[in-house]
């Protein structure tokens, strides 16, 4: 199966000029840096022992932050590489200082450019975050009796039903993982039919707080925009249908004379274009973030149409809607947004997150909706009401602190 496996990887080689330069015209890749993806390094290999960590994007990279930050501290560590494969990932990882740790980009994944990244950059010790699986990679790393940890792991039931097709092949790359360190009893059951030898769940490191002093502000104009102006909601990874559900109910509140923005946050940005057009022909005002305009003051809905700055905007909001959630996806992560204080709503599907969404119930932290008219009763009631955000914050930092601790043992370990 690798030897298929390898075919393919290298038909994407051969047609990776076309790809990078469709990719750079959409300014999806770093005009220079993306050479780092063919092992062309923009940095150096210094002395000692390195540990590398390989997130895919934003939401993978943020979540190690806090553990970065206690083993920057670790004498023993002298470099910390990250790799992570998207633009976005490593302009967020530009706001933060480190001493130690370093960004590049992870090679595309053949058997060449992987035996390049492993002979160059030696790492004592490797660490995968989330559901980061590379063939190649792995197998070149274990064949390098390098050790290996599947981080904050996480599998659903639809990754695991397309492993499963390959399930020979699949319990090949599984088991070449020293330890896996399960965010949850679902993934943990998964990876151990995926031939994982040793595991244990230990929570979800989201629930650890990344330091928002290091994240960027909103600019001085837009604050003042929102500091005149109640916010209703926020909505954040909404999927398509999603921004039309939350634009009726804004239009319902403002129906019964509460007015205010309602902030949208979609997934994937590209489809702006076809939201602000929806929005705008169903009669509500739409600002783009982007937009280099004053905001009009009878603008009804604020949508976001950049990356990597959804905590910019919960921090400011009393209540949001989880996107992905009313439409068969499973939901997205809700923990962002609970871990700054806000009230979560969320629709039906969230089988992604169960377990997360179950604690977030079991603290009154998080409400159901199916209905427009359900979103709008909740919405206007918390408003209303009086809720601690500090409650929240404190109980969900409590389990952050210990989440944090548990992974950071279980790696000190290797290292």
């Amino acid at each position: 199966m690798i030897f298929f496996y390898r075919i393919i990887i290298n038909f994407i080689i051969i047609l990776s000029p076309l790809i990078i330069l469709i990719r750079l015209i959409k300014k999806k890749e770093h005009p220079i840096r993306f050479k780092e993806k063919f092992c062309f390094f923009s940095k150096k290999r210094s002395q000692g022992k390195l540990i590398w960590f390989h997130g895919a994007s934003v939401g993978e990279i943020l979540s190690i932050i806090p553990l970065i930050e206690k083993l920057e501290k670790n004498k023993n560590i002298k470099k910390i590489l990250i790799t992570s494969s998207t633009l976005s990932s490593s302009n967020i990882f530009l706001k933060f200082k480190f001493k130690k740790t370093i960004h590049q980009f992870f090679p595309i994944d053949s058997n060449f450019y992987t035996k390049k990244f492993i002979k160059y950059w030696k790492p004592s010790l490797a660490i995968f975050v989330e559901s980061e699986i590379w063939p190649n990679i792995i197998l070149n790393l274990k064949n390098k009796n390098i050790p290996l940890i599947l981080l904050n792991a996480r599998i659903t039931k639809k990754t695991y039903k397309k492993w499963k097709k390959i399930s020979f092949f699949s319990k090949s790359i599984f088991n070449k993982f020293d330890i896996c360190l399960s965010q949850n009893n679902e993934t943990k059951n998964y990876l151990r039919k995926l031939g994982v030898k040793h595991i244990k769940k230990l929570g979800n490191l989201k629930f650890s707080e990344t330091s928002l002093k290091n994240i960027s502000k909103i600019n001085t104009n837009t604050q003042k925009f929102f500091d005149s102006k109640k916010i209703l909601f926020g909505a954040i990874s909404t999927h398509q249908n999603e921004e039309m559900f939350c634009a009726k109910v804004h239009a319902n509140l403002k129906k019964k004379n509460i007015n205010g923005i309602t902030i949208i946050i979609p997934r994937h940005i590209h489809r702006v274009p076809n939201i602000k057009e929806n929005i705008e022909k169903f009669g509500l005002k739409v600002h783009l973030h982007s937009s280099e305009s004053k905001i009009d003051n009878k603008t009804d809905i604020y949508l976001v149409d950049t990356f990597g700055e959804t905590k910019l905007f919960i921090k400011i909001c009393k209540i949001v809607f989880i996107g992905g959630s009313l439409i068969h996806h499973g939901g997205q992560n809700p923990l962002e947004a609970a871990r700054v204080g806000c009230k979560i709503i969320h629709g039906p599907n969230i089988d992604n997150f169960l377990e997360i969404y179950s604690l977030l119930k079991k603290n009154k932290i998080s409400l159901k909706i199916r209905t427009i008219n359900q979103a709008k009763s909740i919405i206007q009631k918390n408003l209303n009401n009086k809720f601690s955000s500090k409650k929240i914050i404190k109980k969900l930092n409590s389990i952050g602190k210990e989440v944090l601790l548990n992974n950071q043992k279980e790696i000190n370990k290797y290292i």
